[in-house]
């Protein structure tokens, strides 16, 4: 049996998700899982809340304030 590093992400239904390159072959394969330490954790929801904010931090609707805004309230 040969090993390959891939990374996944389980979401919240506990599925999990994983890229897997053009080159491996079809069919099942067995998955062990390392679960982050603490720091390592901390660094991944970072990720995982930036990704899921990706869409409302683009829309334009979100942008209610201004540098005035700043130099008004600050």
């Amino acid at each position: 049996m040969k090993a390959n590093e891939l990374l996944g992400e389980i979401d919240r239904e506990h599925r999990l998700r994983a890229q897997v390159p053009k080159g491996f072959p079809t069919g099942l394969v067995r998955v062990i899982v390392l679960i982050p330490e603490e720091d390592e954790a901390g660094l991944a929801w970072t990720s995982g809340i930036s990704s899921e904010r990706t869409a409302e931090l683009s829309d334009p609707q979100q942008d209610m304030y201004t540098l005035d805004d700043e130099f008004r309230y600050g």
